[in-house]
């Protein structure tokens, strides 16, 4: 008998940990716009191209005190949240029943694929002929354009969940209410809030490119406005207005999948 001591292995299991270090983005943040500020004091970046972060931060002051800031950003928000709830609300449907039925399957999945490559800005002029200029025409063209990423997420989120699991839920007499709510949807879950995060950012570059057409407020008409008038300032105000609301987004739908991926 050997007297040897056993050999400690260390844990290697630590990888791929969902974790976040909470300085790093905002260390990202000061680099860009100290190099950003540099490269303009410095003249490697000429104020009519790219006008300095202090002067865009000017530009934003100035909005905010004539009001302008929050007639822009309510009009968007309004346009993004009514387009964003309809086809999401929409596409949850049709991509639940897609990936429950066969019928529906093997109507959906060739319609999806025949309509959803088809830009939906495009659709825009025939939504203003049905719907007129006003609110209804920009609200159309973003719920389209929310909908068919929601069908196919909400879809592939539906399909992959593990066979074995409905089918000990059914071995156990649950109904097929019961199946979808306590194991198809808690299943499809996170690849369906996954997909809202890329229709939720769909909405906001729909939303811009719907107002730069036919609106006379919200971010997109006032960065085309600014544009046309060569006042950079102003333009880029509004490019980071767009981040910033893209940023808002994206923390409220983390928060929800917080909340609701908790079993995780």
């Amino acid at each position: 008998m050997s007297d040897a001591q056993p050999l400690t292995v260390a844990f290697r299991g630590g990888g791929f940990v969902v974790d976040m270090r909470r300085w790093a983005p905002w260390l990202a943040f000061v680099v860009i716009i100290a190099g950003w500020e540099a490269a303009s004091d410095t003249g490697l970046l000429p104020a009519l191209f790219m006008p300095a972060p202090h002067e865009v931060l000017s530009a934003l002051y100035a909005l905010l005190v004539d009001g302008k800031l929050f007639v822009h950003i309510g009009a968007s928000l309004w346009r993004i949240i009514g387009g964003w709830l309809i086809g999401s609300a929409a596409g949850l449907a049709v991509g639940f029943a897609m990936g429950i039925f066969v019928l529906a399957r093997s109507v959906g999945l060739p319609v999806v694929a025949a309509l959803f490559p088809i830009p939906k800005i495009a659709l825009l002029p025939l939504f203003i002929l049905w719907f007129g200029i006003g609110e209804p025409s920009k609200i159309a063209t973003i719920a389209l354009g929310v909908f068919f990423p929601t069908v196919v997420s909400t879809y592939s989120a539906v399909d992959s969940v593990p066979r074995n699991l409905i089918r000990m839920a059914q071995s156990f007499g649950l109904t097929t209410r019961m199946i979808v709510l306590k194991v198809i949807l808690p299943g499809a879950m996170p690849g369906i809030l996954a997909g809202s995060r890329i229709s939720a950012s769909i909405a906001l570059i729909l939303v811009v490119a719907a107002e730069m057409i036919g609106a006379d407020t919200g971010i997109g008409a006032f960065v085309l406005a600014a544009g046309n008038l060569m006042q950079t300032d102003q333009l880029i105000a509004g490019v980071v207005l767009l981040s910033l609301l893209g940023l808002m987004i994206s923390w409220l739908i983390s928060r929800v999948e917080k909340a609701l991926l908790r079993w995780r």
